[in-house]
């Protein structure tokens, strides 16, 4: 089930005026019921997997737990995140290998004999998986009790608000939340429907609509000028940023009307001054687990430079396949790798440099350094949209060797797209420097309040995509 559909409308306040009617000691059942029911919507007989990984996570959790020898506990451990890792392997990167595996035997006159699989990919399985193993690896850290109750558990992997595009919660947070009893709040459940309603306007009226002018761009390349293409490719920017976080802003909203708390997963990521920055802002949750669990333990910055800078790469190249099995995402994660790496390497020159061109820190500088980070995002987004190495090679290429025309589509929907994010711009812009005077849907006053809420609605029926678009993290 997607969140922009129908069915959600359905799904959602029927799940939530029974979470707050039924006995607090039934709620995971209702809970987790309703999540396999939303899973289940996408491809039934994948539920199956969800629970393989699920029994043997748990089961892991419980031994880890009762086992003091550290070398029975690391085994432990390892038999866990390889099932999981497995999972992966087979349904989401076997046949990517395989392919290479093909192209270099092809290369030296051989006959790849290794049939490929005819399977889909379960969605948002790299968001579960990782949820899953950040469990079984705070167990083994004796940060984080196992967990008794199946259900409860296995609600933790299953919570239908984050289940297939994050934010990728940590058992510390969301396990003992299950357990809580959320008495109905009118606070909660006004701020959650307001961040859903935030979030749909992000995902609907920005993303979906921005999607229609990029895709025609992207997949018609060679016909457009280098203006087509840069703009093409800043659409893409607000697109895929409005898609994500649109998505966990309903997941974030959806799940605090029943009371709970999950983790942020964007802080206005366009408004980074640096790369480094940027990573702090943007899909939050994954990056803190990348940075806890494989960039510390591979010594974090307890390193020489040269293994830190080694280090820093590796896990942006792993980030990138995380994303998905292509040659694409690896180079978009690469060339943050890449990124990180110069701008710690520049640190002290482009420092010194500011200075003699009395920079500071000051407006001016805030903008260009702004303006920088976004053309380098830009530029690696080309990668990460491109289908192929190719076409995001055709693409650079038409940006860097000019080429006249400008393409705008039909105009009365260009003039929407400029119109939604110069709204998107406005209020991140609000958000980012705390403009608290301009205040609509959490205004003091009724008036302006209920005025805010009608006026939001309005917008997403009237400049809306009602397409049954997925969103694009669900494809990871």
């Amino acid at each position: 089930m997607i969140f922009n559909s129908f069915t959600f409308l359905l799904f959602f306040p029927v799940v939530t005026v029974l979470y707050f009617l039924v006995p607090h000691k039934f709620r995971w059942l209702l809970l987790l019921s309703a999540s396999c029911y939303f899973y289940m919507f996408f491809k039934a007989i994948y539920i199956l997997i969800l629970f393989f990984t699920i029994i043997i996570d748990y089961t892991a959790g419980i031994y880890l737990e009762k086992v003091n020898d550290p070398k029975k506990k690391k085994l432990l451990l390892i038999l866990s995140l390889t099932a999981n890792i497995g999972v992966l392997a087979v349904f989401k990167y076997f046949n990517f290998f395989n392919a290479n595996l093909s192209g270099i035997l092809y290369w030296m006159g051989y006959t790849n004999p290794i049939p490929f699989l005819q399977i889909l990919l379960p969605i948002g399985l790299s968001f579960h998986t990782f949820q899953a193993m950040s469990y079984t690896i705070e167990v083994y850290r004796g940060h984080q009790q196992a967990e008794r109750h199946f259900g409860i558990y296995a609600l933790y992997v299953m919570f239908y608000p984050q289940l297939v595009a994050g934010p990728i919660e940590r058992p510390q947070n969301l396990l003992p939340q299950f357990k809580t009893e959320h008495r109905f709040n009118a606070l909660d459940v006004s701020e959650g429907l307001k961040r859903m309603l935030i979030g749909f306007f992000k995902k609907v009226v920005v993303a979906d609509r921005l999607s229609i002018y990029v895709k025609t761009v992207f997949s018609n390349y060679p016909e457009h000028g280098s203006a087509t293409i840069v703009l093409a490719s800043l659409f893409f920017a607000v697109q895929i940023y409005c898609d994500f976080s649109g998505y966990s802003d309903i997941a974030i909203g959806s799940a605090r009307v029943m009371g709970f708390k999950l983790m942020e997963n964007f802080k206005r990521p366009y408004f980074a001054k640096s790369i480094s920055e940027f990573w702090s802002r943007w899909h939050i949750s994954l990056s803190t687990w990348f940075k806890d669990y494989v960039y510390i333990p591979l010594g974090g910055n307890r390193v020489s430079k040269g293994r830190l800078y080694l280090n820093l790469f590796a896990v942006f190249m792993i980030s990138g396949l995380w994303h998905g099995a292509n040659w694409t995402f690896i180079v978009w994660g690469a060339l943050h790798g890449f990124y990180l790496i110069c701008g710690m390497a520049t640190q002290k020159w482009r420092a010194a440099a500011a200075n003699k061109l009395s920079l500071g820190s000051g407006v001016l500088a805030n903008f260009l350094n702004i303006s920088f980070t976004i053309l380098l995002v830009t530029i690696s987004w080309i990668f990460f949209r491109a289908v192929s190495l190719q076409q995001a090679w055709g693409l650079l290429k038409g940006v860097f060797i000019y080429k006249p025309g400008f393409f705008i589509g039909e105009p009365s929907y260009f003039l929407y797209d400029l119109m939604a994010i110069a709204a998107l711009f406005f209020y991140e812009l609000k958000q980012e420097y705390g403009l608290h005077s301009l205040r609509f849907l959490h205004s003091e006053n009724w008036g302006i309040r209920m005025a805010s809420y009608l006026g939001l609605v309005f917008i997403i029926l009237l400049f809306g995509v009602f397409d049954g678009g997925q969103f694009i993290y669900f494809q990871f």
